[in-house]
């Protein structure tokens, strides 16, 4: 508890743990926020917070967890995101061996998405009142000029595209949380996705929409942008790139790989004009090597995502009641 207290403990624990780990000029000056230059133009913010148990899983782990949450909720902008917080909620009794893989995690994140960690707190609650690590994330981007992604810019003809293949960060958590073997170690596909968007708006600045398909899974992006927009989705499923280790586990525990948990994917509507050059664009970036056309927005059913299933019959894709697989971020 000594550690949350603001006294020696903290000091040490910011000087020998936190510093090094994400260290810049910005954060080793410790004053009570980061004096940052002067922005221009328009920024993006956006938090987050990570509960996601366990903490360490195939392929990451909290901390660039929350390095890649924030960086692509800032990207599904346009923005490039710059700088980050990080607040770190900690149990009581919580091995500090941990704390350091984690902080050294989100240090190693943030540089691979180019960003910069320039202020962070700690707090510390009692045994029992907690698990293990939480975390929160602030980031702050810049949006260039001519770019304006949101969803009410979904339109009819606009075609649909998934950056990869779905669904492997819910099994990766799925397989360790519960100690199930699915005969290969399925990876979580937590990465950054600022770079396959600057990639993306290099090719044209009329992308319309971007969505990273986190809880809910692909099918709750789908539905979120077709009622903020007024338009519907024709989803093609047969298109929808799912890895065979995901179609296996999903078959086996009786879920729908179109809800399950993404960390390093995104969906973009993007002008039927412009899809060749996009998506083009995107299997040149390795983060969107596996990238697909899985559909197109439409004027029927305003609101709705019908999906044609591989049988040549439909059906209708509803935002989940709830989330299959808790706690996955």
């Amino acid at each position: 508890m000594g550690h949350g207290g603001g006294g020696a403990l903290s000091a040490e624990l910011v000087e020998h743990l936190f510093s090094p780990a994400y260290g810049n000029p910005t954060l080793a000056g410790l004053a009570d926020s980061a004096v940052l230059p002067p922005a221009g133009g328009r920024l993006a913010f956006s938090t987050d917070s990570y509960v996601v148990r366990p903490l360490f899983f195939p392929g990451g782990c909290i901390g660039d967890l929350a390095v890649n949450g924030t960086v692509n909720d800032l990207a599904m902008s346009g923005a490039r995101p710059e700088y980050l917080s990080c607040a770190f909620i900690l149990e009581e009794g919580v091995p500090l061996t941990v704390v350091g893989r984690v902080a050294d995690a989100i240090g190693a994140a943030a540089a691979a998405a180019g960003v910069t960690v320039v202020t962070g707190d700690t707090k510390v609650v009692e045994s029992g009142h907690g698990d293990g690590v939480y975390l929160n994330t602030s980031g702050i981007g810049r949006v260039p000029e001519g770019v304006d992604i949101r969803p009410q810019r979904a339109a009819p003809g606009d075609v649909v595209i998934v950056s990869g293949p779905i669904g492997l960060h819910g099994v990766a958590i799925l397989s360790v949380r519960e100690g199930l073997e699915f005969g290969a170690e399925v990876p979580s596909d937590t990465a950054p996705l600022n770079g396959l968007v600057e990639a993306m708006l290099s090719v044209t600045r009329e992308v319309h929409v971007l969505r990273d398909p986190t809880r809910g899974g692909l099918a709750a992006a789908l539905n979120e942008v077709a009622a903020a927009s007024g338009t519907g989705v024709a989803l093609d499923e047969r298109g929808v790139p799912v890895p065979e280790a995901v179609a296996g586990a999903c078959g086996f525990l009786g879920l729908d790989p179109l809800y399950v948990a993404n960390e390093g994917r995104l969906v973009a509507w993007v002008p039927r004009a412009e899809a060749d050059a996009v998506l083009a664009a995107m299997r040149a970036h390795p983060a969107g090597a596996g990238a697909a056309v899985i559909g197109e927005c439409v004027a029927d059913h305003p609101g709705l995502v019908v999906a044609r299933t591989a049988m040549g019959g439909t059906r209708v894709v509803d935002l989940p009641l709830g989330e299959q697989l808790p706690r996955i971020c």
